[in-house]
């Protein structure tokens, strides 16, 4: 844990704290906007896949754009001059909108509560198999001289993560007891009719929740992978920033206070997969989180 810190420290002694303090201050205008006029129901709510794409595009290419905007007014840096560069950040915030607005329509059943369920396993892997294939492609054309955007174990320390993991456990216990926590967790309400059902076994639940889990391996891959390690040749710990800005404006749907933490906790994970240069330590803790919040869910609603 102590590297970890020192990780953070160092971050924070090097970091643009003009930059920094900008950024900060617009995601909470971002922030405010959308739960103040729910912008991401109104996207979310769109009944053509067009509309809907260039909207979500149209929240996320800011949110990655604007800081590096900052750094290099602030810095007077020339990252809008390297062409590799400027095309991977028109091109990100669109990989995200796709994944995000892919509408997939799976027919496993003539009962409708089944079919849901099962468009719902199938579903996440698969946005890992098309949104892998997609960084793959950039991956072996720009960086193929390094790991898969992180995708490495060795060397790894793995006891901070563990330890991140545990801090974690008493703040997820106090959002369990939470409102608005308790409405969108556990995500398995999204079967709604056979949510309550009896003959929803545990093996049921467990398929449900090891598919859901699988979505985070697109994010961390995406995010710390991607965002961070594909981008450092150009700009080293200026990816960071960037990143987390983005992050947070795909949690917009979340609890107001998960959205919020999300910017914070991207810096977190961006610094620490900086310095390590793999993302397996972040995934751990980002699945541990996902997970032990779908167990408060269930615990919370139990109680409620």
């Amino acid at each position: 844990m102590r590297l970890i810190i020192g990780f953070l420290k160092q971050y924070f002694y090097e970091v643009n704290k003009q930059v920094l303090i900008l950024t900060a201050l617009l995601a909470a205008v971002f922030i405010y906007l959308n739960y103040r006029y729910d912008i991401d129901g109104y996207i979310t709510n769109q009944y053509s896949f067009k509309q809907s794409f260039i909207l979500r595009y149209l929240v996320f290419l800011p949110a990655f754009f604007i800081p590096y905007l900052l750094i290099v007014i602030a810095e007077k840096k020339k990252y809008f001059s390297n062409q590799g560069f400027t095309i991977l950040l028109i091109i990100a915030p669109a990989i995200f909108a796709l994944k995000t607005e892919l509408r997939l329509s799976f027919q496993f059943s003539d009962n409708y509560n089944w079919n849901y369920y099962w468009h719902y396993i199938i579903y996440w892997p698969l946005l890992v198999v098309i949104v892998s294939s997609i960084l793959f492609i950039i991956w072996k054309i720009l960086h193929p001289e390094e790991n898969f955007y992180g995708i490495k174990s060795k060397g790894v320390d793995w006891k901070p993560y563990w330890t991140m993991l545990l801090i974690m456990i008493p703040l997820i216990v106090a959002a369990s007891t939470q409102r608005d926590f308790l409405s969108m967790y556990p995500k398995m309400k999204v079967l709604a009719g056979i949510y309550d059902l009896q003959n929803l076994s545990f093996l049921h639940k467990l398929l449900f929740e090891l598919s859901y889990g699988s979505d985070f391996i697109t994010i961390e891959l995406f995010f710390r992978g991607f965002l961070i390690l594909g981008f450092i040749k150009w700009v080293g710990k200026d990816a960071i920033l960037p990143m987390a800005f983005f992050y947070c404006t795909i949690h917009f749907g979340k609890p107001l206070g998960e959205c919020i933490s999300s910017f914070f906790g991207g810096m977190l994970l961006g610094v620490v997969v900086y310095h390590t240069r793999s993302i397996l330590g972040g995934l751990i803790v980002h699945l541990g989180i996902a997970w032990l919040m779908e167990l408060g869910g269930h615990m919370g609603n139990s109680f409620k």
